[in-house]
């Protein structure tokens, strides 16, 4: 078996991801990092680190999902952090500025073919991916799951008519919704176990999902997800926080 905890970012070729990728490994993890494309992993891993490794994952797609998890068990014998970070805001065309993507996927305008895609990015990606590391993460002395969510995503906060991120509510809102709920499902579920299960919001950062807007850098986004990462044996399951404290559901 593997020596260092092994830790597994999906969507980690870029942006937040591969922050959080590179602040695991300064933090003495293995880092592999899934990506749908080998050679755009290929392409930063000696950023991430000296042993950081590329895993071919396509969170939409069984078949890779299953061959990761194969490969991992194989090559590694072991998983003690899985980070869903993989996420769309949308999947229309990439054309679109941000003010069209907001209004075109607001609930009563988004085509159905969009709103499937993120959801299976967002919701469906995250359960089949947990699914298929949970064998490996049940054998590790101090599992992590840690799902990369969103502040849009709190109901509690959007029925709040001050909110300023309330006039964001839509797909990809309630998508984080979903997986705000998808978090606390398999915590509960993993009660008793050595497997922690919390939610995080990077914040509002600049990356390509959101055209590069926000005020967030990707530094300041990974520093919620990799803390929660490495907490200890006694720390708290089914949480949603970000770098401010706990949020609402």
């Amino acid at each position: 078996m593997h020596g260092k905890p092994v830790a597994l970012v999906t969507g980690a070729n870029k942006g937040i991801g591969l922050q959080i990728a590179k602040d695991l490994a300064q933090n003495g993890c293995t880092v592999l990092i899934g990506s749908r494309r080998v050679e755009a992993g290929e392409a930063i891993a000696n950023s991430v680190g000296p042993d950081a490794k590329v895993v071919q994952l396509d969170v939409t797609d069984q078949a890779s999902i299953a061959a990761s998890a194969i490969h991992v068990r194989k090559v590694y014998g072991r998983l003690d952090v899985l980070v869903n970070n993989a996420g769309v805001s949308h999947a229309g065309p990439q054309s679109r500025t941000a003010e069209q993507i907001m209004q075109a996927t607001y609930l009563s305008a988004v085509s159905m073919d969009e709103l499937r895609a993120v959801y299976e990015t967002n919701v469906f990606g995250v359960i089949a991916v947990t699914k298929a590391m949970l064998p490996l993460l049940r054998e590790a002395p101090a599992g992590r799951i840690i799902n990369v969510s969103s502040m849009t995503g709190s109901l509690t906060l959007n029925d709040n008519p001050s909110h300023p991120l309330r006039q964001y509510a839509g797909t990809y809102s309630s998508s984080k919704t979903a997986l705000n709920a998808i978090t606390q499902a398999f915590a509960v579920e993993l009660e008793g176990t050595n497997i922690k299960v919390n939610a995080v919001c990077p914040g509002f950062t600049a990356t390509d999902n959101n055209k590069f807007i926000g005020p967030g850098t990707v530094e300041e986004a990974a520093r919620e997800p990799v803390r929660v990462a490495l907490l200890g044996p006694n720390s708290p399951t089914g949480g949603f926080s970000n770098a401010q404290g706990p949020l609402p559901w």
